[in-house]
């Protein structure tokens, strides 16, 4: 006997046709930066997964209570022993460019193309056996082992599939259609001028019966934020994402008269900005210096000033936001002079260490700032490296700093977007989305791999808490602050946040008030 998953109801409520919305219309979004690619399958960081969640779907979608939902999938049963699931497709869902989509598309996606590219999902992936398409509306997952949180990586962004009549027998990363993605999502891509904007149009072919209802939208992309503030006041652009702006702005803009703001759309990814530390060589190798960098930082300036309250000083790898966090861990508070006798512990010599801020505006430029104040005070010399997006990827790809700031999804669970930061296992180069830092511990590898498939909720936390406490004593990383990020917007754009990914998958459901 199999144990149906699915949410019948809220389905049919997801999959009902336009009635009281009013089609058509033009959007205009902020993206910022621009982003270095649209092929989510193989690039996903935040401004890629923001325009690219529009054109690529995956299997699920999550409520804001993390439920799953149906997307490419309409339903979905697992059986007792938790080793199979069994996915159903949409009929009649076409590729931008015509072709039937087909569950062996999925199983081309997942068991090919992704295990090779996705660094995130590889990890994953290790728990399963088998994908198999016993035709072509059904996908079936066997796993090697019960995995807990399995039914959260159907996330577009965790697992985008993509066109096996593109991609299959190509060198992936060089395939020309990574320039003009083609997706089944409800929105086509059409244009792209760099510097300037990205055009997406209706996919008037789409398997919902009256979605999407928006007829186009243009993701704008404005150098700076106060122009980008300014587009926004004038009317040039209708919304603007998470982090579009500088916190500063926030309260002017949403006093404004017809102008809302939410938090919502953040509940899946929980971002949790940290700093890698190269835990290779340099001064940044040694626990006792990792640790002054701790203590050297003052956390709670960065959040009331740099950040203008919006957040949560970081005290864990795990978010306090999602499950399995603990308070039962060291605390950094500010404190210079532990700082100093820590670095005089391990007779630091004075070597420059290179900070590598993140080019995302002047608010994270600000905390790069903050942060190298904080450790010269304590007599750490500090070097800044300047880059743009490009070379951020770069360079934390190729392992090529001290101190990197970036800002990480938790993805609902420790297992799908905590553990990919800290195991051993998911240690390469090429990607700046794995083990960047280079920390290894045979131990925590092994308590991860055991949280992940524990089967009870009280002895994943018993493990994930064994966790938290030896990766805070560790410091592989610096956890710097949970990130709040206000969604703003003009009251007459209607269901812009309808899932826990808020903007990146919501176009689907927006629609604009006449």
């Amino acid at each position: 006997m199999k144990k149906l998953l699915t949410a019948s109801i809220l389905s049919l409520g997801l999959a009902m046709p336009a009635a009281a919305q009013d089609a058509g219309g033009r959007l205009d979004i902020v993206v910022q930066p621009e982003p270095p690619s649209l092929m989510l399958g193989l690039v996903q960081n935040g401004p890629t997964q923001l325009v690219a969640g529009d054109i690529y779907e995956s299997l699920l979608r999550y409520d804001t209570d993390l439920n799953p939902q149906p997307s490419l999938a309409k339903s979905w049963e697992a059986s007792e022993d938790g080793l199979t699931y069994t996915f159903t497709l949409h009929d009649g869902v076409t590729w931008h460019d015509g072709e039937p989509f087909t569950a062996e598309d999925v199983v081309f996606s997942v068991d090919t193309f992704l295990r090779e590219t996705h660094a995130r999902l590889r990890v994953s992936l290790e728990h399963v056996e088998s994908v198999t398409a016993p035709d072509d509306t059904t996908v079936v997952f066997k796993l090697k082992n019960p995995f807990g949180p399995f039914m959260g990586v159907f996330e577009v962004g965790t697992m985008p599939i993509v066109p096996k009549h593109i991609y299959e027998g190509t060198d992936f990363a060089n395939n020309p259609a990574n320039n003009t993605p083609i997706g089944t999502g409800p929105f086509k891509f059409e244009e792209w001028e760099k510097g300037s904007y990205i055009h997406l149009v209706k996919n008037e072919d789409y398997y919902l019966d009256g979605k999407p209802y928006l007829d186009e939208v243009y993701y704008r992309v404005i150098p700076d934020a106060a122009s980008r503030a300014v587009a926004f006041e004038n009317g040039e652009v209708d919304v603007l994402p998470g982090g579009s702006i500088e916190n500063w702005d926030v309260k002017r803009l949403t006093e404004m008269e017809g102008v809302c703001s939410t938090g919502n759309g953040w509940e899946y990814f929980a971002p949790h900005a940290m700093a890698w530390m190269n835990n290779r060589e340099g001064p940044t190798s040694d626990k006792l210096f990792r640790k002054a960098v701790m203590y050297a930082m003052d956390r709670n300036f960065v959040k009331d000033v740099i950040w203008n309250g919006f957040g949560t000083v970081a005290t864990s790898p795990v978010s306090s936001k999602t499950n399995f966090y603990t308070d039962d861990t060291i605390m950094y508070d500010h404190n210079p002079d532990k700082a100093k006798e820590l670095l005089e512990e391990m007779g630091y010599d004075g070597e420059t260490v290179r900070i590598l801020p993140l080019p995302y505006g002047e608010t994270w430029q600000r905390w790069a700032e903050a942060m190298k104040q904080n450790l010269e005070e304590v007599g750490i010399s500090v070097e800044m490296v300047a880059t743009d997006v490009a070379g951020w990827n770069q360079k934390q790809a190729e392992w090529d700093f001290d101190i990197a700031f970036t800002y990480l999804y938790q993805y609902g669970d420790p297992a799908l977007g905590v553990a990919r930061s800290y195991l051993s296992s998911n240690i390469a180069k090429g990607s700046p989305w794995n083990n960047v830092a280079g920390y290894e511990n045979p131990e925590v590898d092994e308590m991860f791999a055991e949280a992940a498939v524990a089967a009870s909720a009280e002895e994943r936390q018993e493990i994930y808490t064994e966790i938290q406490k030896q990766l805070v004593d560790d410091v592989p990383v610096a956890w710097l602050l949970e990130i709040e990020f206000p969604t703003i917007y003009r009251c007459n754009v209607k269901d812009l946040v309808t899932t826990a990914i808020g903007v990146n998958d919501g176009l689907r459901d927006a629609w604009i008030e006449q």
